[in-house]
C-alpha cells in the first residue's frame, strides 16, 4: 500500500467514525428513533415507493435475506408493513407500507432533517457551499459513477458572490477571447461601484448556483430614474447549456420591470454570440455599434436596448 493509499483508507475511517458517532448509529438508537441504523434504511426504502420485493430489497442493500426478514417481520407485527404474496410467484413477497409505517418514517425522517439543519446552521453560507460540493464529490469518487444531479437555482447575491464575479470574469475571458487582465480589473471597477452604492430597490445581482456553488451571475444598476442597465452576465463552462443565461437575464428584466425601470440597456462585445442571441431572444434591438481597442484585443462594441 502507497503512503497515498494509506492516507485515504485513514481518512475514510476517521470520518466514517465521525459520521456515525453525530447520527448515533452506535447506540442503536438512529438521531434518537429507536431504530437501528440498518432499521431506518429499510423503512427508508420502503417509503420511496410501494411493490418492493423482499429479495430485491435485500439485494439493493446489500443484506442477508434472513436479517432483512427479522427486520420485516418486526415492522409488520408493529402494522408498519402489509406483505402480499404474488399471484405469479407464490414465495415472492410485495412489500408496502401502512399509514402507520409511513407515519412513522416521517417522524424519523424529520428527526434526520432537523439533526442536519442544526449542524449547518452553524456554518457560513461559502462553508455551506464547501460541503454540498465535498460530499458530492465523495460520493462520486467512491461511487465511480457521476455526482448527483441538483437542479441550479438563481438566488440574491450573498458575501463572497461579488468576488467570484470578478474572477469568473477574468478567468472565462481569457481562456476564451484571450482578453488581459486589464478587464478583470473592468469587471473589478463595476463591482465595487455594484457594492459601494447599492440601491437594493433599484438594483439586484442574481446568482445562479449549482451543487452549492456559484456558476452564473446577472446585474441590474440604476442608470436613471427610468433607465436600467443589464451587466456583468455570465456562466460557468460546467454550467453552460441549462438554459441559466437566459434564465439570469429574464430574472433581470423581470426585475427591472417591477422597479418601474421604463427601459433596460446594455453594452457587449460582437463576438460574443451566445449572449448576444440571448438579447435577440428576449426583445433586445442593436441601437449602435462601435470598433474599440481594449483588453489586448480590437473589438467591436455594441449598444442594446429593451423597452419594458
Amino acid at each position: 500500500m502507497t503512503d497515498i493509499d494509506a492516507a485515504a483508507v485513514a481518512a475514510i475511517r476517521r470520518f466514517n467514525r465521525f459520521h456515525t458517532r453525530w447520527i448515533g448509529a452506535l447506540g442503536g438508537s438512529l438521531h434518537g428513533s429507536g431504530f437501528a441504523l440498518t432499521e431506518a434504511r429499510v423503512l427508508y426504502e420502503l417509503a420511496q415507493r410501494d411493490g418492493w420485493l423482499a429479495g430485491e430489497l435485500a439485494r439493493n442493500l446489500g443484506l442477508d435475506p434472513a436479517y432483512l426478514s427479522r427486520i420485516l417481520q418486526r415492522f409488520a407485527v408493529s402494522g408498519w408493513l402489509e406483505r402480499e404474496r404474488l399471484p405469479e410467484d407464490g414465495r415472492a413477497l410485495s412489500l408496502r407500507l401502512t399509514q402507520a409505517g409511513r407515519a412513522a418514517f416521517k417522524s424519523l425522517d424529520e428527526a434526520s432533517r432537523q439533526q442536519a439543519a442544526a449542524l449547518v446552521a452553524r456554518l457560513a453560507p461559502t462553508s455551506k457551499a464547501r460541503l454540498v460540493s465535498a460530499l458530492g464529490d465523495a460520493q462520486s469518487l467512491l461511487s465511480g459513477g457521476a455526482s448527483p444531479v441538483v437542479k441550479p437555482i438563481i438566488r440574491e447575491h450573498r458575501p463572497g458572490d461579488i468576488g467570484w464575479v470578478v474572477s469568473a470574469h477574468g478567468r472565462l475571458y481569457a481562456e476564451d477571447y484571450g482578453w488581459d487582465i486589464s478587464f478583470e480589473g473592468f469587471v473589478a471597477e463595476i463591482a465595487a461601484q455594484f457594492l459601494r452604492d447599492f440601491k437594493p430597490l433599484k438594483e439586484c445581482c442574481r446568482i445562479a448556483e449549482r451543487d452549492g456553488a456559484p456558476v452564473g451571475s446577472a446585474f441590474v444598476v440604476r442608470d436613471s430614474d427610468e433607465v436600467a442597465k443589464l451587466r456583468l452576465v455570465i456562466v460557468e463552462k460546467r454550467a453552460q447549456g441549462l438554459g441559466l443565461g437566459k434564465a439570469l437575464v429574464r430574472e433581470a428584466i423581470d426585475f427591472a420591470r417591477s422597479a418601474g425601470y421604463r427601459r433596460m440597456v446594455l453594452w457587449t462585445n460582437d463576438i460574443l454570440h451566445a449572449a448576444r442571441a440571448i438579447y435577440v431572444a428576449e426583445g433586445f434591438g442593436l441601437v449602435a455599434e462601435e470598433s474599440h481597442h481594449s483588453f489586448g484585443q480590437d473589438l467591436v462594441g455594441q449598444n442594446w436596448e429593451l423597452e419594458l
